[in-house]
């Protein structure tokens, strides 16, 4: 039986053969249908006159994911990341370690993430220089589409010929970010999933990472950083209802973070924040250059 951070399980004895069973008891008279979920521990008999004692080990707790193994093996996948657990594992692990040295799990979130960063700089790099070319060639793409108007065909061509020209690719931002998505989904559930930050402090206003910030200053600064990296972003060819909706996501995102808990926020703000002076860095980088 789980919940988010706890989970109750019976453990067998292990040089038991156990079986479980499932089974639909069909309506009868007043009874609804009924689904039942059972285990068959060996039969015992015991003879007029005589003793036998039963047990099993009952475990009522949190989601510990270094304790749990030492209850029954497996019982640790109980913390369930999905299909990014070989990702999500080590990095709760290297969050443990990290936790370890400075003693506060916020301080954990935002150095593992500095870490992922790090490990990602090459392929952010690259994402963030061919957004920066597409950004600069973005005045001579309202120029074309001035030029040509509704003729799609031409302004295609165009787009294609100027690319060339100035040697960008306009998809070569997109796969360093497919690369690095698993990782930042299973860093996401890291921190969604650890009971560890359940009652953990962060500093000042925040005394508890598994619950939403109190004065909603982390999502507020987390809609700052998205409508800065929104701004350095490019959109050339987007018309202007498209631009009116992408301008609306940072406040979009920031009213679901109000909700969320503060330890995701502070993993997406640190994210954000990380990726947004990388990106100014680059930025001012190629527009000074010829």
């Amino acid at each position: 039986m789980m919940q988010h951070y706890f989970v109750g399980a019976w453990v067998p004895n292990p040089s038991e053969t156990t079986t479980y069973e499932t089974a639909i008891l069909p309506a009868a008279g007043s009874l609804p249908t009924r689904y039942l979920i059972r285990q068959l521990s060996p039969v015992i008999e015991v003879a007029p006159g005589q003793q036998q004692s039963l047990g099993a080990q009952l475990y009522l707790g949190p989601k510990l994911q270094n304790e749990l193994p030492k209850v029954a093996p497996g019982l640790q996948y109980t913390v369930d990341y999905g299909m990014v657990s070989f990702i999500a594992q080590p990095l709760f692990w290297i969050m443990s370690q990290i936790h370890k040295l400075v003693g506060n799990w916020g301080l954990s979130i935002i150095f593992l993430t500095l870490l992922v960063k790090l490990a990602f700089y090459r392929l952010s790099e690259s994402q963030y220089r061919s957004m920066a070319k597409m950004r600069k060639l973005a005045p001579r793409l309202e120029a074309l589409k001035e030029r040509y108007g509704d003729d799609r065909q031409k302004m295609a061509q165009a787009q294609m010929d100027l690319f060339k020209q100035e040697k960008v690719n306009p998809v070569g931002g997109c796969l360093p970010m497919l690369l690095q998505l698993p990782v930042f989904f299973a860093l996401y559930w890291v921190i969604f999933e650890a009971v560890e930050l359940r009652q953990a402090p962060f500093f000042g206003w925040i005394h508890d990472l598994s619950l939403k910030d109190p004065m909603f200053i982390l999502p507020v600064l987390n809609v700052a950083v998205m409508w800065y990296t929104q701004k350095l972003s490019p959109a050339p060819g987007m018309d202007p209802v498209q631009k009116r909706v992408l301008q609306t996501m940072p406040l979009v995102f920031g009213v679901m973070f109000a909700f969320f808990p503060a330890g995701l926020v502070l993993y997406w703000l640190s994210n954000g924040l990380l990726g947004l002076i990388q990106q100014v860095v680059i930025t001012k980088r190629i527009e000074a250059s010829k």
